[in-house]
């Protein structure tokens, strides 16, 4: 992970509607509080996860809590969750994810806050419910943003067609932190595309989906089918308008 781990999507096309959190230019919702979702994944020294495990595991956890009933609110005399203000705070301002590290007790000590822990492969993701940009908790404060690299030891799985597909840009180089933000981004751009019927059935499946790298011209044809495209604010690492990923959903192959 670098210090570069911040990072908000942007839509790919030009006419996103007015108050989009997704606009590059200034908006009401610059206005408000800003929001951060925090994600920590789990790096000991000396077993840490391979870089796609921890890339899909993180963006696992972002639709997990985006679906979990304590960040709903009030439905069909449902009351709401109590994550569910922190939630719309966040969604209502800028979109921003930050990853951190934690090992050892300083694993313990964030998986003791509120949270959910998703599990990989090996890797392991904390998602947390959103923040203020300058109101995190001490214990997930303190974590370090920069930090040892994940690399893949040997190359992930071919992607299943079947399933959803988190395509990364080829050509945009990215810490580990950030492809994991970004891959969040790319989950997020599709779990809002996809209708409640859709959201349900990927929910009680378990968010199958895989990350992976195209080729150039894959990507090109990819960036152009009219799927959701992650472009980055550019806040980190990138530059701004940056695409980095196709959120690629079976439901969204219209």
């Amino acid at each position: 992970m670098t210090s570069d781990s911040i990072s908000e999507p942007l839509p790919a096309a030009p006419e996103a509607p007015s108050g989009s959190p997704f606009r590059t230019e200034p908006t009401p919702r610059d206005e408000a509080p800003q929001f951060v979702l925090p994600l920590v994944v789990h790096l000991e020294k000396t077993d840490p996860p391979a870089r796609n495990d921890a890339l899909v595991t993180a963006a696992r956890a972002v639709l997990t809590i985006l679906s979990d009933p304590r960040s709903q609110g009030e439905d069909e005399g449902r009351a709401e969750g109590e994550w569910a203000q922190a939630v719309r705070d966040w969604q209502d301002a800028r979109i921003r994810k930050v990853v951190r590290r934690a090992r050892g007790a300083e694993w313990r000590k964030a998986s003791a806050l509120p949270g959910i822990t998703v599990a990989g492969g090996h890797a392991e993701v904390r998602v947390f419910p959103p923040v203020p940009l300058d109101g995190w908790p001490r214990e997930l404060a303190k974590l370090q943003v920069s930090g040892t690299d994940l690399d893949d030891p040997e190359p992930p799985a071919a992607p299943d067609p079947a399933g959803a597909v988190l395509w990364m840009n080829p050509d945009v180089a990215m810490s580990a932190g950030k492809a994991m933000a970004q891959a969040g981004h790319g989950a997020q751009l599709a779990w809002w595309e996809l209708s409640d019927t859709e959201r349900k059935a990927w929910r009680e499946a378990g968010f199958p989906l895989s990350v992976a790298i195209p080729d150039a011209a894959r990507w090109r044809e990819l960036a152009a089918s009219g799927l959701p495209v992650v472009r980055d604010a550019g806040f980190t690492e990138v530059a701004p308008g940056s695409c980095t990923v196709v959120a690629d959903h079976p439901a969204l192959r219209r």
